[in-house]
């Protein structure tokens, strides 16, 4: 573990306070896994003694987790006004905790020890340096979170600074200053960075929230004027508007300053991890986020392409790989000549030496869209279209020829749909039928159940998400439905559209894109 400079993490515990957030202690423990994995220096798991998830997250990662890089560290708060150290019930379960080191958050901005605290000045200064030494004398290393720091410093400077001189004199080895409401900008807040510094011989840190939507860049701002400490969450989790985001601040750090923070490649894992531990939230993660979100190196516009095609470097600021991500391009009717051959090359499909196949493709792509059709989040509908230019025919294993579905609510209230599906495939009619939990799955359930007879590996299928989006109608035109269709085989997933006036059309379409393309993807050759 780097001790000269902490990257702090506490996404267990202040992540957690997330609306709509709810980990179990197993999450915990997968997550804390990913973190380590990560390289980053410490894992803030929780309040033990404060609720029983907490306590038995503790007691389990005593003989559960096995860190390779980070020290697990255990959050409370000091002393209650008025009690020892030794007689409070919360000091003693964090004592207990097996945590190798303790954060305790204290007040430093006087309004709130008066109105929260309901206590006075000094034994708030004895709240903290009594907690401090009882931990430190327990062979727990300690850390102080100086919460509301910024507000209190500037409400009352002396008293904020010296909160920070009887937390470090009495043995807290880094004194984290707190943009607890979220509310600076990064000028003001480096300015009492640097005063602090020069008023006091402690080690500092910086733990910002996102208020102002200033967390990371504040956190990079107290960094340069030389806090070397920082606390924030995986993917910017917290309370209200989110924590500072390490993602984010790590790679700004070790890609723009050249600060080495993390174990050697492990910053290539960033990608990854970011999205395993979103998967274990059941929190979308977001395409836009810097560096780790799927958008975060893709290409849209014709002229960006074109730069692109000659160097990359035009359009990104760094190379995709060094957080593990892939730089995208997205089809469009902006798109150009030059987007249509990176993204073919990115879906592996040889455009060959015919010049009259790029042009036919961006006609197409722009009239497609000019009726609806969006290929940005279609990328097997787009490699069947693109597949069919360069063969001059499309991927054909089977024709639908008519469907119909009817909807039926019975006496009890229950609904239930049934679809009938005439197919033609290697030369024989098929009439299938198909239930499900509406008219879009039951037809999905006949066409897959029809074919299955000569297609066997389509029991693999599954429909894993679908989308609806009603479109205005243009120059007079009526309203129209984009349907987007996301199938899986259990090893990967794709995405197909389709376009018409009517939704259970539009879906048909999908169906029929998506069932094409996971025989292609299963290694069959069209007819």
């Amino acid at each position: 573990m780097n001790d000269a400079f902490h990257i702090y993490d506490t996404t267990l515990r202040d992540g957690a306070q997330q609306e709509g957030l709810n980990l179990s202690v197993h999450d915990k423990l997968a997550i804390a896994r990913y973190l380590d994995d990560l390289g980053v220096g410490f894992i803030e798991g929780g309040w033990p003694g404060a609720n029983p998830k907490d306590t038995e997250f503790f007691k389990r990662a005593a003989t559960e987790l096995k860190l390779k890089n980070a020290t697990f560290m255990a959050f409370g708060a000091t002393r209650r006004p008025g009690v020892k150290a030794a007689d409070d019930v919360l000091l003693r379960a964090l004592q207990d905790s097996g945590a190798a080191g303790v954060t305790l958050v204290a007040k430093s901005h006087d309004r709130h020890v008066d109105l929260a605290l309901k206590t006075n000045l000094d034994e708030n200064l004895a709240m903290i340096k009594d907690s401090i030494e009882f931990l430190r004398k327990g062979g727990q290393r300690v850390f102080l979170d100086a919460e509301h720091f910024f507000d209190g410093y500037k409400s009352n400077k002396a008293y904020a600074l010296e909160v920070v001189r009887v937390s470090a004199e009495a043995g807290a080895d880094v004194i984290a200053l707190c943009d607890t409401n979220g509310g600076m900008l990064p000028d003001e807040l480096s300015q009492i960075v640097h005063e602090v510094l020069g008023a006091s011989k402690a080690r500092l840190g910086i733990h910002c929230h996102n208020d102002t939507g200033c967390a990371v860049a504040n956190s990079l701002a107290a960094i340069s004027a030389g806090v070397t400490h920082v606390q924030g969450t995986l993917n910017g989790y917290g309370e209200r508007t989110g924590n500072a985001d390490l993602v984010s601040i790590i790679a700004n750090l070790e890609l723009k300053k050249q600060q080495k923070v993390l174990p050697d490649g492990a910053l290539r894992e960033a990608f990854r991890i970011s999205h395993a531990v979103a998967e274990v939230t059941n929190v979308a993660p977001s395409a836009r986020q810097p560096y780790v979100g799927v958008s975060a190196f893709a290409h849209k516009a014709g002229l960006h392409a074109s730069a692109i095609k000659v160097d990359p470097a035009m359009y990104q600021h760094e190379d995709p790989a060094s957080v593990g991500n892939d730089m995208r391009m997205l089809v469009s009717e902006m798109a150009g000549r030059a987007s249509i051959e990176l993204k073919s090359q990115e879906l592996g499909v040889d455009l060959g030496s015919d010049k009259e196949v790029v042009g036919r493709v961006v006609a197409r792509v722009k009239e497609m869209e000019s009726r609806g059709f969006t290929f940005e989040a279609a990328d097997a509908s787009f490699e069947l279209l693109l597949r069919e230019e360069v063969d001059g025919k499309r991927a054909h294993f089977f024709q639908i020829d008519d469907w119909q579905t009817t909807v039926v609510r019975d006496e009890n209230d229950k609904v239930s749909s049934k679809a009938e599906v005439t197919i033609t495939a290697r030369g024989e009619k098929i009439k299938a039928t198909g239930t499900g939990n509406g008219p879009v799955n039951a037809i999905d359930n006949a066409l897959r159940s029809g074919l299955e007879k000569f297609y066997p590996e389509l029991a693999k299928l599954e429909l894993t998400d679908y989308k609806v989006r009603i479109l205005e109608g243009r120059l007079g035109t009526g309203a129209v439905t984009r349907v987007l269709v996301e199938t899986s085989d259990g090893v990967g997933e794709w995405s197909t559209i389709g376009v018409h006036e009517n939704v259970i059309a539009a879906s048909a379409m999908a169906l029929e894109d998506a069932v094409t393309y996971g025989l292609l993807r299963q290694g069959r050759k069209p007819e």
